[in-house]
């Protein structure tokens, strides 16, 4: 076989070997033939060599018309055969709603546009869904103004939104190119992937090998991996119509590593000749790029025209033929020049214009000189409307110029605003990161580049803000901007585990910032006081009283906030000590209580007000501020801030001894970290754990963070295990356990106040226990400070308990009936069931059997009814000890108990909440609650939601 010099005849030799474009498209529906399902007589249901994938789909959509959720990624190389795969599910789903979604790589940076393509359809639902999520979602979509949503809250919208359409019919969502999502699709998808559960809803995406997995991280994955030997040759045969050199198909299989794309593509830029008789491919390419290099030479025999038709249609990104065509006109490209693509079966042009396969949109794009791109963009900037579109219309206007233009920067800060306003963090980055690029003059450059710092650390890419900031501060700053710079760098280093550096940083933002603006000083030094706890004994050689030296120098504002309150408490109590601080503590929280405070001011300052009041032994104030922290994060679907206000909360259930409750809350702090990838330590399970006398689970969530504390400086985190192994260690009567514990706590200056004051306590008891009652004695003169400054029946109470162990006789039993009546007036029913035990316990050891048997019978009764393991068993012993027999827990009758949040959704609906406000405060669907309920009302014995409040109560 000769080789031909001449186009025309080249083109016919191929086609001889590959067929025309009709057999060609057979050769692709020839991956359908899977022989292993009988079931399936018509080879084109079925993909070849994916027997396993194709099982496991069909599965997946009879779940879905079960009931039962359904979640998958298909994970492979690029032409692995996933769309093909996508494409299975959607024909063995013919009675299902289908909803569509391709993530496009020019599209990444326009917020949401990913989430519109699937959602879009269904929006007729949207006023079924509750108020803050209907808001969030049409903000997102731009259908409606307002403060920029929630990423979470808009991933629970499009939960409720799913699963209200899937009430209709099952409904089946393909996700094609998931790596391609913009960000803030990914975000809300993930979420919804990982709340899904009892809706007749299956969610299934395609993604690249290697792409990035942040969002999909964790959900189902399939592998998608190269067809077997045979398989390949078969496929290679149904696409070579010609003869093929058994060498040469060995090559070809070999090199393909059995991509079907690979298989069908790499034989098409190769001669008859080449076919026949000799075959290499270069092996310093991956082979996604061998691939597009394969579309690219496909391209090069089109007219010149269709090329630039094609270069358009990847530009435009969206699939919108008639914005294709107006931009198609304004270059001269007449309709004529779409036949040639369609026949090469590179695209199609329908309702919507598709690409074959991405490579083939990015061997377009990629292969098109520099200068057709700018022409191509500059068209479709023309045709797209400014007013309904104007952000796509700023990309297209960025993309097509040549230079820097001021004019164009403005539009895409302009876009940045919107793209804000509606939750797009990084789009709005993104778009900033290009103005500042096209900024001709240098200070306006560096005071966008700054923006776009600011933008990346809010859309979470640390690294690509601390390069826009190196940018900023490389060019023209005047000192609020590198002021500004300085209080960014800190938050940076706070919030990606690079806390260690933070309260050094912020501090001299603080700092820097005081002549300035003094109300952002005073905002920055109350984060550095967040970073200084955070980080707490890691901190260095910043710590909470330099931060507080600092801030007692800023003058105070005319008119205080309750920020400022706060500030000038924490200032005093690490400057002046507790009792100058107390007053002023005091009138903030007051102000806290009093006060309606806005969801932005309560997100922001309300976890230092909840922690000033535990440190005031304040406990309803306590209760009071963890309940509104609590209520504002979820009304505003703020699961960012979320974790942190369950976690002030779970404590202030543990003191309440309501471990079921704290249960519940911890379960649903894990499945918001969980959905939202949060990195938050469980610092509520691990306190739930010690109160439970779950030896075994601590030392496991103890055990698991040790690697990450020194290196993302939580020192929080080592405060508080060490605090709640001292807890473990006096609930079992491990004492000098505990005593060490509470030592590494007590023996440095607190960062943290009300773990260190609470340590104080623990070491007393401990102390007491192990005959180290000089170490116990210094202990209870710096709680016995705090308690008389705070002067609270919890203050007092915890004195006169811990006082009454270091001393005798009628002094000890007057000082014991003290702390059970003050605590007795107070919410921290542990800490008066833990003054009882303790009381029964002196009582024991005095001899006074009978007296003693009253405490600890209190003390156990309660304990155990507060699910308090550890004291309650030390309470069991000692009642044993005094000749009362008192069975042990488990040897009471069995009954099948409640998971956390089976526990949380029953009481929630004991209350009288309807399952759409259950599922809304608790992030899941509507359906969703009332399967657990169904699971709830055989555990409980009842048949009805009416029985459940009388059901709990009783249990």
């Amino acid at each position: 076989m000769t080789i031909s010099s001449r186009p025309d005849e080249q083109e016919q030799d191929e086609q001889t070997q590959l067929g025309s474009s009709e057999a060609f498209e057979d050769a692709l529906m020839g991956i359908y033939a899977d022989l292993g399902r009988p079931d399936i007589a018509d080879p084109r249901s079925g993909l070849r060599g994916r027997g396993g994938e194709c099982r496991t789909l069909d599965q997946l959509v009879a779940d879905a018309r079960a009931g039962r959720s359904a979640v998958l990624v298909l994970r492979g190389e690029a032409g692995a055969g996933k769309s093909a795969l996508l494409e299975f599910v959607v024909t063995r789903a013919p009675d299902c709603r289908i909803a569509r979604a391709a993530g496009v790589e020019s599209e990444m940076e326009l917020a949401f546009a990913g989430l519109h393509q699937l959602c879009g359809p269904m929006l007729d639902h949207l006023d079924r869904l509750p108020g803050t999520q209907r808001d969030a979602l049409g903000t997102a979509f731009g259908l409606s103004e307002g403060g920029a949503p929630d990423r979470f809250l808009v991933g629970l919208a499009v939960l409720s939104l799913l699963a209200d359409v899937a009430e209709d019919q099952p409904l089946v969502c393909v996700v094609d190119d998931a790596q391609w999502l913009d960000q803030a699709s990914a975000q809300a998808l993930a979420f919804v992937a990982r709340r899904l559960l009892a809706e007749p809803v299956a969610l299934v995406f395609a993604a690249r090998t290697g792409g990035p997995k942040q969002a999909l991280e964790g959900l189902p994955e399939l592998p998608v991996r190269g067809l077997s030997d045979v398989d390949a040759r078969g496929l290679l045969g149904a696409a070579l119509r010609g003869p093929l050199d058994e060498a040469v198909r060995d090559r070809i299989v070999a090199e393909s590593r059995g991509n079907p794309l690979a298989l069908l593509e790499l034989p098409r830029g190769l001669t008859p000749a080449e076919l026949a008789g000799g075959f290499g491919l270069p092996g310093t390419k991956p082979l996604a790029s061998l691939i597009e290099q394969g579309f690219v030479r496909r391209l090069e025999p089109l007219p010149a025209q269709t090329r630039r038709l094609l270069l358009t249609a990847a530009a435009e990104g969206a699939g919108d033929v008639t914005l294709l065509w107006r931009a198609a006109g304004r270059l001269g490209i007449g309709p004529e020049a779409a036949a040639p693509a369609q026949t090469a079966g590179l695209i199609e042009a329908g309702p919507r214009v598709r690409f074959r396969h991405p490579l083939v949109r990015s061997a377009a794009y990629r292969s098109a000189s520099v200068q057709d791109r700018r022409d191509v963009h500059a068209a479709l900037a023309e045709v797209t409307d400014p007013v309904l579109d104007p952000d796509r219309r700023a990309w297209h206007r960025a993309h097509a110029a040549a230079g820097r233009d001021e004019a164009v920067a403005a539009e895409l800060e302009q876009s940045a605003s919107r793209a804000q306003a509606r939750g797009g963090l990084a789009a709005a980055a993104a778009f900033l990161d290009r103005a500042a690029a096209l900024t001709p003059e240098r200070a306006r450059r560096s005071a966008r580049a700054l923006a776009a710092a600011q933008a990346k650390h809010q859309a979470g890419a640390a690294d690509a803000a601390l390069g826009l900031l190196a940018l900023a501060e490389a060019g023209p700053l005047d000192e609020l901007q590198r002021a500004r710079a300085d209080l960014l760098r800190g938050q940076i280093a706070f919030t990606s585990g690079r806390g260690g550096a933070a309260p050094t940083l912020l501090l001299a933002a603080a700092r820097r910032l005081e002549p300035l603006d003094v109300t952002l000083a005073r905002d920055t030094y109350l984060e550095a006081f967040s970073a200084t706890m955070f980080v707490g004994q890691l901190a260095g050689d910043v710590g909470v009283r330099e931060v507080a030296r600092a801030a007692r120098g800023v003058p105070p504002p005319p008119q205080p906030r309750n920020g400022d309150r706060l500030l000038d408490g924490r200032a005093v109590l690490f400057t002046d000590g507790y009792p100058a601080a107390v007053p002023i503590s005091r009138r903030a929280l007051q102000a806290f209580c009093r006060e309606d405070v806005s969801a932005t001011d309560g997100l922001r300052w309300l976890w230092l007000a909840t922690l000033t009041a535990a440190d005031l032994w304040d406990d309803e104030s306590w209760h009071v501020l963890s309940t509104r922290h609590v209520e504002i994060a979820r009304q505003a679907g703020a699961l960012s801030d979320l974790p942190l206000a369950l976690a002030s909360r779970v404590f202030v259930h543990l003191f309440a001894g309501e471990l079921a409750a704290a249960a519940s809350l911890v379960e649903e702090m894990k499945a918001v970290r969980e959905a939202t990838g949060s990195n938050f330590a469980p610092y509520g399970a691990l306190a739930l754990a010690a109160l439970s006398g779950q030896r075994d689970e601590v030392d496991e969530l103890i055990g698991a963070r040790v690697s990450e504390v020194v290196p993302r400086g939580d020192g929080l985190w080592v405060t508080v295990s060490r605090w709640a192994s001292a807890v473990l260690g006096n609930g079992l009567g491990r004492y000098e356990q505990a005593l060490a514990a509470a030592r590494q706590v007590c023996e440095d200056p607190p960062q943290q106040f009300g773990f260190w004051v609470w340590s104080l306590a623990e070491l007393v008891e401990a102390g007491v226990r192990c005959g180290q009652a000089g170490r116990a004695c210094e202990a209870l003169q710096q709680l016995a400070e705090t308690a008389r400054a705070s002067g609270t029946d919890w203050a007092l109470g915890m004195e006169a308990r811990s006082r009454a162990q270091l001393s005798e006789g009628d002094a000890a039993e007057n000082l014991y009936t003290e702390a059970i009546e003050r605590l007795g007036r107070t919410r921290v029913r542990l800490d008066l069931a833990r003054a009882r035990l303790l009381y029964g316990e002196w009582l024991r050891r005095a001899g006074r059997r009978v007296d003693a048997r009253e405490q600890l019978r209190a003390a156990h009764q309660m304990l155990t009814a507060m699910g308090v393991e550890g004291f309650a068993e030390r309470a069991r012993r000692e009642l044993a000890a005094t000749g009362e027999t008192v069975p042990k827990q488990q040897d009471a009758e069995p009954r099948e108990e409640l998971t956390a949040q089976e526990t949380q959704i029953a009481r929630l609906a004991g209350d009288g909440r309807t399952n759409p406000e259950i599922g809304a405060e608790l992030f899941i669907s509507p359906r969703t609650v009332e399967w657990h309920l169904h699971k709830v009302y055989p555990k409980l014995g009842i048949s009805s939601r009416r029985q459940l409040h009388e059901a709990l109560t009783s249990t």
